[in-house]
């Protein structure tokens, strides 16, 4: 299998229209959990979305799913309060998360939102893979490593997917997967392949929409 990094697009074309197939089938709305008591049965495989507040996560949503109000976007900081599940076509679930970082909500609220987060990554059965979405402005800030590293001890595979990729120039893409490169050793649950996204502009949708569909059927593609 051909390998997807920053540096260039080079994805093998059958997973890639399986990926769209996948993606452009029926997605719903089906589960919102405050509490890990209250999460839903564990059936589906899983790909949570993670993030600083205002990444960009519900826009890649519903990016990737061709929609436009699946996933709730707004400009202000601390809206996704819960675990929102998605059903895609009853091949997997997708998991829109709360951000970390700054929001405008209670300091009891965010301990209870960030804390439901961290024990649903750290203990979920299905749970295939975690999209660590990074703003492509600002890189890896110290809350991002924070969790790397937690994801590290937990042996939750995840994978950075860069954010508003079409803001910033594409030697500043590359100079970040060289710094990646560079932090691998110390985060081995790290994904080796990095995913430069856009929402706005359609930018790597496909290569991660392949990615991730792969992981519906992994038989298929090895």
């Amino acid at each position: 299998m051909a390998q997807q990094t920053v540096g260039g697009v080079n994805v093998d074309q059958e997973q890639v229209e399986f990926g769209r197939k996948l993606f452009a089938g029926n997605c719903q709305f089906f589960a919102g959990s405050t509490k890990l008591d209250n999460l839903p049965p564990p059936t589906l495989p899983e790909i949570a979305f993670a993030g600083r507040s205002n990444v960009g996560k519900s826009s890649l949503i519903n990016a990737l799913t061709g929609q436009t109000a699946l996933a709730r976007t707004s400009r202000t900081p601390g809206r996704t309060q819960q675990l929102n599940f998605f059903n895609l076509g009853d091949r997997m679930a997708l998991v829109d998360m709360p951000g970390y970082g700054y929001a405008r909500a209670s300091k009891d609220r965010i301990k209870d939102w960030t804390t439901l987060m961290h024990d649903y990554l750290k203990g979920r059965v299905t749970l295939h893979r975690l999209c660590l979405l990074i703003d492509a402005r600002h890189g890896i800030k110290e809350s991002d490593e924070t969790l790397m590293t937690e994801l590290d001890q937990a042996a939750v595979v995840y994978q950075i997917v860069l954010t508003k990729a079409d803001k910033v120039s594409k030697s500043s893409l590359s100079e970040f997967s060289k710094t990646f490169d560079a932090m691998r050793k110390k985060h081995p649950a790290g994904h080796p392949d990095i995913i430069a996204t856009s929402a706005r502009k359609n930018v790597g949708i496909q290569e991660l929409r392949a990615s991730l569909a792969a992981l519906a059927a992994p038989q298929q593609f090895i």
